[in-house]
This record gives structure tokens, sequence and C-alpha cells, in this order.
């Protein structure tokens, strides 16, 4: 018999959407009441299905609405986005999504994810660009060189630098950037595109499931809980540097294991394909480092020390990312004296490479707008809240955990997750005789823990620039994923009884 192939990435997405579609014909239609700040008139809107109101912006109002949130939160510009209202939620007109909002989704998602659709293409563009300069081939063969015998510090550096990222700032989309980049060293220290796959998209999920002053999630979390943010910071410290070492042991241990036989590799049958694709070739490791590929590849570096800068200091978005990079593959096209017809024909393939990638962004985007049309994200967020009621304190945080782990399924993003949910979540805490805190990490770790496997979050994309398939990416990862909840849960066990 022959054997059957395991699906490719936009197949299991539209299988996703084609579930979730169905999905919305069993599952109730229902909404929370939302609150909105203005801003310009001090005022707050709320918003049912039906009606439209407008309340004074004062605490006693959201007392009244029994949202503990202080008025400064909403004032000051922290909390921007409509937050649930406690004890609103209602069923409305079932909003089936058929056959013909199946086949639209894919395209209102990549509607939708058109900024870091753009993103992706210009940085395979970019990376055509360096690839014509030999500055990477030079690069590589320096690094490995240096590394010779010590090729493990290379997975302890970007784990914990990536990680770093994502416990500030939430690097997480970013990520995209670096596999093309680093996936080529990882090969030329002996290791497989696993290893480099494993210590970007690990190190970035142990850093956003810990994140400590990540604005994009546990800010924002702990104000639309009405605590502040560094309450429980300890706890997550601690969760992200022993979460980190489990991490890098991890990877190292598959990496060392690789390294002595390649044959034991998850990715031996395509070992030749891979290395083709990202141009591991061994007769490239006497190129020599010139001046010029030198400064190449400096400016290459500073695009992304100028994208980190921008969006955890001055607030940048893709627009300003996607920016950088298009300006930095043309001061290296000048730099390297590439001809004006050579670098649009190399610039446009190399952003063809990356439509692939582009697309199944546009499809798990497609997963998330079917949800929303379909109206039952708040549904199961009631039901969710629902299940948790009346547990005794130890089982209450890891339930709250566990639901929040397959409520990110529906709702990938971390702070469209926080402003819908912490308001009608973090009030359980009260009733349970746990801080508000306590939420908000229970939030974080149960997200963090399904980024590792989310197939409507970022893993798919990433697999699809390493070309491999999600069912190898599962059976490496599993036992760690399995490691990490027990971790957590004991974590969230312990701090609750402290």
């Amino acid at each position: 018999m022959k054997k059957i192939k395991f699906p490719s990435a936009q197949t299991i997405l539209l299988v996703i959407a084609a579930a979730v579609a169905i999905l919305t014909y069993l599952v109730p239609a229902g909404k929370y009441d939302t609150l909105t700040y203005n801003t310009t008139e001090n005022t707050f809107t709320r918003s049912s299905n039906e009606t439209t109101t407008t309340i004074p912006a004062t605490q006693e109002a959201l007392t009244t609405l029994h949202i503990n949130i202080p008025l400064e939160k909403f004032k000051n510009g922290d909390i921007r986005k409509p937050i649930g209202i406690p004890d609103t939620y209602k069923e409305i007109e079932a909003q089936p999504q058929g056959v013909a909002a199946f086949f639209k989704s894919p395209i209102k998602g990549i509607i939708e994810a058109a900024d870091i659709i753009f993103l992706v293409l210009i940085i395979g563009g970019l990376i055509a660009i360096m690839n014509v300069t030999g500055a990477f081939d030079a690069g590589i063969a320096w690094l490995a060189n240096k590394l010779q015998g010590k090729e493990y510090i290379l997975i302890i550096l970007v784990t914990c630098l990536i990680a770093l990222g994502g416990t500030t700032f939430g690097l997480e989309e970013e990520i995209i950037a670096f596999y093309p980049i680093l996936i080529p060293i990882f090969l030329a220290a002996k290791y497989d595109a696993m290893v480099a796959l494993a210590s970007i998209y690990i190190g970035s999920s142990i850093g956003t499931l810990a994140s400590t002053i990540n604005p994009f999630s546990v800010i924002i979390a702990s104000n639309a809980a009405g605590i502040n943010w560094t309450s429980g910071i300890d706890g997550r410290v601690i969760t992200l540097v022993l979460g980190l070492v489990i991490c890098i042991a991890y990877i190292i241990r598959y990496a060392q294991r690789v390294k002595k036989d390649p044959t034991k590799s998850i990715l031996y049958d395509q070992k030749a394909e891979i290395e083709h694709l990202f141009g591991s070739d061994s007769a490239k490791t006497n190129l020599k480092l010139t001046g010029r590929l030198r400064l190449i590849l400096l400016v290459f570096t500073a695009c992304f020390v100028v994208m980190v800068y921008g969006v955890s200091s001055l607030d940048w978005w893709f627009i300003e990312m996607t920016t950088v990079f298009l300006v930095g593959s043309i001061v290296i096209a000048i730099i390297a004296k590439i001809k004006e017809t050579q670098f649009i024909d190399t610039f446009v393939r190399g952003a063809g490479d990356l439509l692939g990638v582009a697309f199944i962004i546009g499809i798990a985007k497609g997963v998330t707008v079917i949800m929303q049309d379909g109206a039952i994200s708040d549904t199961l967020l009631y039901y969710a809240s629902s299940v948790t009621n009346g547990m005794e304190k130890g089982i209450f945080i890891n339930a709250v955990m566990l639901v929040y782990s397959g409520l990110s399924f529906f709702i990938p993003s971390s702070s469209g997750m926080a402003v819908l949910s912490m308001p009608i979540m973090s009030p359980l805490a009260d009733t349970a005789g746990i801080g508000r805190e306590m939420i908000v990490n229970a939030y974080l770790y149960g997200m963090g823990l399904f980024k590792f496997i989310n197939p409507t979050g970022l893993i798919l994309a990433s697999l699809a620039i390493v070309r491999v398939g999600y069912n190898k990416w599962l059976k490496f990862v599993w036992p760690l994923v399995a490691i990490l909840t027990v971790f957590v849960m004991v974590v969230l066990t312990v701090s609750v009884y402290i």
C-alpha cells in the first residue's frame, strides 16, 4: 500500500476553516456588550448587538457595569480596544457560515493580514538580494570556522535572544524574517533545519509564554484586569528562566544526537532538499569575507536592530518594519553595485519564493474571520468562564490555564484575547480567593503553551519556509510541550497556595 502523505499547511488550514464553519451551525451565536473609551469626547460608548449608548466616563459608571478597572487606564491610553462587559452575554440570531463564506474566508483573511503578508514578501526580496551579493555564504563560512567544536553556543545565543524579544516586546510575527538567515548557519554547524526552527520558534514561544513587560499581552491584560502589570512578575521571571533552561536543554539534546548521527534527524529524508534550498555547500567554506561583504552584512544586521528598536521604543508596526527592509535591500544593492534590472528581477523572484508562506498567513487569518462572522467566540468564552466557576483554587487556576489554551485556537491574538476575556475572567479570581494576577499568568501560560502547536497561529507559516511538514514538527515538539505543561501547572498550583 502506498504511504499516505501528510497534507500541506494550506490544506490543514482549509480543513480547519471548514470545521469552524460547521461549528457555526452547532454553537449558538452570542455576544457580550462592549465598552469603548472616546478620547475626544471623554465618554464611554456601550455597544450591544442592537443598540449603542453613550455613558459619562466616570469611575462610578465603571463600577455600575462591574468593571473593576481604574478610569485612568482608559484615559492614558493603556486600554484602547473595546473591552467585554461582565454579565452581559446574550444569545443572538444564528449567523451560520455556509459554503460561500468558507470560500470567501481565505480572501478576507489575506486582505486582513495584508500588513504581515507584505512584510514577508519584502523580506523574501531582501534575502534574494543578499544571496546574490555572496555576503551570506562568506559570513556563514567565517562563523562556521569560529564556532568549530562549540556550535551549541549558537543554539543558546539564538534561543535566549529571541526569548528576550518575546518576553519584552512580543517578538512573534517578526521571527519570520530570521528563518532564511539563520537556517544556513545552523546547517553549516552540522545541525539540521529542525534545530534552527526550534531555536527561533521555541525561543519566541517561551518568551511570550512568560511575558514580563510585553505590552501586547501582560500589560494590556493586567490593565483589563484592573491591576498593575508588575503584579505577579516574580512568578513570570522564574517561569521564564526555568522554562528557557528546559527548552534549550531539549533542543541541544536533539541537536547533539543529529550532529553525532545525521540519520537520527527527523528531517533526514529531506536533508538534500533542504541543503539545496538554503544553499548549504561545503565548497563555500573557503569564501573570503571581504571589506565590501562585511559592510553589506553590517547594513543587513542594522535592519534588524532598527526594526527591534522601532517596535520596542517608537511604537512602530508592520508598515515601518516593512519600510526598513525595503530601504535596506536598496542600500545593499547600491553597495554591491547590482544593476537596476537585476535588482528588480532578483527582488521579485525572492518575494515570489515566500508567496506560499504569505498565503498560509492569509488562510489562517481566514479561520478567525469565519469565527468572527459566525459570532461564536463570545459564546465559547461564556461557557468556558461558567465551567471554571466554583472550583477549588488549585484546580481552578489550572482549569483557567487549560481554558485559555483551548480558546487560543479560536482567538490566537494575545491582545484580542486580553481585552475580550480579562474583564470576564478576572473577577472569577475574587470568588476563588486568589489574586487577579494569577488569572493574567494563567492566560499567558495557556496561550503560550498552545502557541507551540497552534495551527491557526504562526507555526504553519514558519514550517512552510523550512518546507517541513506539521506532522514532523509535532513529532519533534510534543514531548517538550508535555514537559512544559506539567512544569507550568506546578508553578501555578504552588503560586496560589503561597
